[in-house]
């Protein structure tokens, strides 16, 4: 894979920060393969992604410069580097669907990352996780509280270094302590189309309200459940002749794909979190 950069952008609106931003790289003799940008005029903001190859360009020296440029134009702003492949912690339950997605894809190259630890409050992820060769933690939190398995989880996670946390069907709400303890780098699945039908039986709610659609959300985890930034989504048709074993076995595709998409896109640096909305470039 070819090293590249990206740099990532929001800040307020005006004329000229595109501009401003590619005269920058170009003058460092930048090669972008990729730019996009989008405005919210409502909320007067402006969000940019750039990516750009690092053959010949003198990275430290653009980074000291845009630091300057980015101050002038109150920007927020983050570098980050395609080859970094950083560690992250698979949280799951009983429910194994999503879990076996990422490994694969993980193992096959789709996502640019080290597995450093799957943690769950059952055994049945072990086999799985064991075979793929991503280290397994059983913490039992019925056994010994959310507090204790809450510090045995932060002490796994600190020593592997994780820098995002996926929650594969996770069937245990994390505190705020730990929400606050990662900022944006949760990502959980939830098994409805978000906002209707949140909390842990949205199948149920589903088939009970006869509703002819169902679908999944992959989102960012904030101290509200079920409310945090979404990433993606997606639906499928269903049927009055669909009971809830059935919604929940075609509900299983959905939330496989979603939550790959979402672990994807932010491994790939392409989101930008702004109140409780998200921007994903192409």
């Amino acid at each position: 894979m070819s090293s590249t950069a990206i740099l990532l952008i929001d800040c307020p609106d005006r004329k000229g920060l595109v501009a401003a931003v590619a005269n920058l790289l170009y003058a460092h003799g930048a090669n972008i393969i990729h730019a996009d940008q989008h405005q919210d005029p409502e909320a007067g903001l402006f969000f940019m992604r750039v990516e750009w190859t690092l053959e010949g360009f003198e990275l430290p020296l653009f980074r000291a410069e845009f630091e300057t440029l980015a101050a002038g134009l109150a920007m927020n702003w983050q570098l980050e580097l395609s080859t970094e492949a950083p560690s992250v912690a698979i949280f799951v339950s009983q429910q194994l669907h999503c879990l076996v997605d990422l490994l694969h894809r993980q193992r096959s190259g789709e996502l640019n990352c080290n597995i450093a630890a799957v943690i769950s409050n059952h055994e049945d992820g072990r086999a799985i996780a064991e075979f793929q060769g991503a280290p397994f933690h059983l913490i039992p939190v019925a056994e010994v509280g959310k507090a204790e398995a809450e510090r045995r989880q932060f002490q796994l996670l600190d020593a592997a270094g994780v820098q995002l946390v996926v929650l594969a069907r996770y069937m245990q709400i994390l505190s705020p302590a730990f929400v606050r303890r990662y900022p944006g780098r949760i990502i959980n699945v939830h098994h409805s189309f978000l906002p209707a039908f949140i909390g842990a039986k949205p199948y149920h709610q589903a088939f009970q309200r006869g509703v002819k659609l169902i679908g999944s959300t992959s989102h960012y985890v904030t101290e509200v459940l079920d409310d945090g930034p979404i990433i993606e989504q997606d639906v499928m048709r269903i049927s009055h002749r669909d009971q809830v074993r059935d919604l929940a076995e075609k509900g299983r595709d959905l939330e496989r794909i979603v939550l790959s998409r979402a672990v994807r896109w932010h491994l790939e640096h392409r989101i930008l979190r702004y109140g409780n909305k998200t921007v994903v470039f192409d």
